[in-house]
């Protein structure tokens, strides 16, 4: 189900403003996951209609140049999320989903059925049993490594995305990873916030070094992917 809406975001794809929509369901329980309340607790969120988008996107469909859809996992309820689309589409927005890249064949129908535009699939850890520790789960690495192959060799506009928490990405893991989506089209690497992390023990304040650290590892992603880019990291 959606849970949560923001209205109009700058930040939530590059270079356009889109409307935000938030399901509730998700197949990962990540120790650092920001949205973990929408996914644990989600009956105390209000069920968002169909209605009340159609109205929103009407009333700003002057400024908003799509929709977003996160979560959770949107995949984890394919046929809302393709019921969605289908209802978004003939309104003329452009759509991103947002993924953690475990259902392949669900992402293999919405890009042939050309209902969404962009693909943003975050890659969580190196595709090895480091990716249990990331997710809280037995990941299904073969789905993960589905997705990246259909992602990179598709039609579709895409980036990965790497959130790089303290004790799980460091150097070796960005080698790792970017062996793995080696030429993609983009790869961000997004500054961490620990302040609303899901596992107490993630909620410590960062270490003094912590951003310029993460550059370092930009640097090294760049190595991999030529177009990497750094989200959420200060100067300090």
């Amino acid at each position: 189900m959606i849970r949560g809406l923001i209205e109009s975001s700058l930040i939530d794809w590059d270079g356009k403003i889109s409307m935000v929509i938030f399901f509730d369901k998700c197949n990962f329980r990540c120790s650092f996951c920001h949205n973990w309340k929408l996914i644990s607790q989600s009956e105390n969120f209000p069920v968002i209609e169909w209605a009340r988008i159609h109205s929103i996107l009407q009333e700003k469909r002057k400024w908003i140049d799509g929709v977003v859809l996160t979560g959770g996992e949107p995949l984890v309820n394919f046929q809302e999320t393709a019921e969605l689309c289908s209802k978004i589409k003939p309104e003329g927005f452009l759509i991103k989903l947002d993924t953690n890249g475990t259902f392949p064949e669900s992402l293999r129908a919405l890009i042939d059925q050309k209902l969404i535009d962009y693909v943003a699939m975050d890659i969580k850890a190196p595709l090895d049993d480091r990716y249990n520790t990331a997710t809280r789960v037995k990941a299904d690495i073969a789905s993960i490594k589905s997705s990246i192959q259909l992602i990179m060799h598709s039609y579709i506009q895409y980036e990965f995305r790497t959130t790089c928490v303290p004790d799980i990405i460091d150097e070796n893991a960005i080698h790792a990873i970017g062996n793995t989506i080696k030429g993609a089209q983009k790869w961000a690497l997004q500054g961490y916030r620990p302040e609303n992390a899901w596992a107490e023990e993630f909620r410590q304040p960062l270490l003094t070094g912590y951003h310029q650290n993460v550059k370092k590892l930009h640097s090294i992603a760049k190595k991999y992917v030529e177009n990497s880019i750094l989200r959420g990291v200060t100067a300090s």
